[in-house]
């Protein structure tokens, strides 16, 4: 599993309704996409949910970097590039992947947690620990899924899940979910990769 974001974050006065008709408009376009485990189309709005900004930060599990690949250099990412701009790219290396207890239920709401590795910490300890999180996450009540997954450069772990109701039990960023495409969710791997 490898996952990945990119956000584009909008000035203060925007329409975020131009936002929701986009996504209303091509989201289905991913819904069959080889690869893909799940693209999550996700907007925080100024105001809303505690977010100082309004932004579009699409969220995404792929099952196989030739799915990412395609989709970043195959011609579909140069829609939100020509609309949006180039924006920076954030990836990172799965750890852990659960199903939750709401896994049928529509997803309402995202959490992006994102901490740092600390330097005095034995490796094998953390990424444990950042898995069993995953799973505790799935285990909370209106889970549809939690996952979390590792930058090595910056050393950095990313906890997210999504929610089928408005109060996540999960501390991190929230998001809107507009739109959910899950062609290949049901391969992603469960549980600790490694």
């Amino acid at each position: 599993m490898h996952a990945m974001q990119y956000e584009f974050t909008l000035p203060a006065d925007y329409d975020m309704g131009a936002i929701r008709s986009r996504v209303a408009r091509v989201g289905h376009l991913l819904d069959g996409w080889d690869g893909l485990g799940v693209k999550t189309y996700l907007l925080r709005e100024r105001g809303v949910h505690g977010s100082p900004v309004n932004q579009y930060g699409p969220f995404y599990l792929w099952n196989t970097m030739e799915g990412m690949n395609a989709f970043l250099w195959g011609g579909a990412f140069q829609g939100p590039v020509n609309d949006f701009g180039r924006p920076r790219i954030r990836q990172w290396t799965g750890l852990a992947h659960a199903e939750g207890g709401a896994a049928g239920s529509p997803a309402r709401l995202a959490v992006r947690r994102c901490r740092p590795v600390p330097e005095d910490v034995e490796l094998a300890e953390f990424m444990a620990g950042s898995a069993d999180e995953t799973e505790r996450l799935a285990a909370e009540d209106g889970a549809v899924l939690a996952a979390a997954a590792v930058d090595t450069h910056a050393w950095e772990v990313v906890h997210f899940s999504l929610w089928d109701r408005d109060m996540p039990e999960a501390e991190g960023e929230v998001y809107q979910v507009l739109h959910v495409s899950a062609p290949e969710r049901g391969a992603l791997p469960r549980g600790r990769q490694w």
